[in-house]
């Protein structure tokens, strides 16, 4: 039996948590032949298949899914042991990360960091994913690198770092009949609203505002995304509550105005987390470190 190869057992590692045979060559930084071999090597020396591919991806077999656990910690432990760590150069990096967003986070962030990428790290490739209820698992088995936005249930038990600070604003079409550069508390109880329900927006901080100072909004439309809310709002004369830099950005994009809301609302912070096993990768360190220092303030 040739001897096992720590190379081979990367891959595997990958393979395991991506699915995929091609994300897990992105993720490595290798040719995908190169990593087609390296498990054909691993099914010859484990005498199993390990990995079947199904329409969800790579499936591991009972097998791979048994001897999992301790391939990880094994490589861990190597890793420990050797002391030194790869440094990461992001200009010649070839790399993939994956990054769990709200949809706040696709308009606000994304864009910058791509700019930033294109400049400074031109092989690395970010894949982004809206975030769920799955989120913690998919940071604690490493099949995304972080997650960006307002997301209180990874307050516990993953690393943290506020990138900015959020306020909210109102967003009502530029030409409105009524509303002009102020809003006040009767245009603002009297005009159609629209209620965007995704999670992660800090939006529960409104709802219980309003209700605490008794506005009962007019909600005409709820929708899902905040990716479309913009043109709603200039096509209609319907008014909406948007964190401040998402207003921003859209009164750039389409024929709205910005405006102060009438009740004072808290800000909150959006943050980026992570989960202690990737702590020192070096990788997601640069990652973490090129994020707040482009959103800083």
């Amino acid at each position: 039996m040739a001897k096992l190869n720590i190379d081979w057992l990367h891959v595997f590692v990958e393979v395991y948590r991506l699915q995929s045979v091609s994300r897990a060559a992105e993720r490595l930084g290798l040719a995908q032949a190169n990593v087609s071999t390296a498990l054909a090597k691993l099914r010859r020396h484990f005498g199993d298949p390990l990995f079947c591919r199904t329409s969800r991806g790579m499936e591991p077999t009972p097998y791979a899914q048994q001897i999992y656990p301790d391939v990880q910690a094994s490589l861990q432990t190597l890793d420990a042991l050797s002391g030194t760590r790869a440094a990461f150069d992001p200009a010649t990096a070839v790399r993939l990360f994956r990054i769990g967003m709200t949809d706040i986070s696709e308009i606000v962030v994304l864009p910058t960091l791509i700019n930033h990428l294109r400049r400074e790290a031109p092989g690395v490739t970010v894949e982004a994913e809206r975030t769920s209820t799955d989120t913690a698992r998919r940071l604690e088995s490493g099949e995304i690198d972080l997650a960006v936005g307002f997301m209180p249930h990874l307050e516990a038990g993953f690393y943290q770092q506020t990138l900015f600070r959020q306020d909210f604003v109102c967003l009502a079409a530029k030409d409105h009949p009524r509303v002009r550069a102020r809003l006040n508390r009767q245009a603002f109880l009297i005009e159609g609203h629209i209620v965007v329900t995704t999670s992660g927006t800090g939006h529960a901080i409104v709802d219980k505002v309003l209700e605490s100072k008794r506005y009962d909004r007019r909600i005409v439309l709820k929708v899902p995304s905040f990716l479309g809310v913009a043109r709603l709002v200039a096509s209609t004369e319907l008014l909406v509550i948007v964190p401040r830099r998402l207003g921003e950005a859209l009164a750039q994009q389409e024929h709205v105005q910005v405006l102060r809301p009438p009740v004072p609302l808290p800000p909150f912070a959006v943050k980026q987390h992570w989960h202690e096993r990737f702590h020192l990768d070096t990788g997601n360190a640069w990652l973490r470190a090129t994020l707040a220092t482009l959103h800083r303030g």
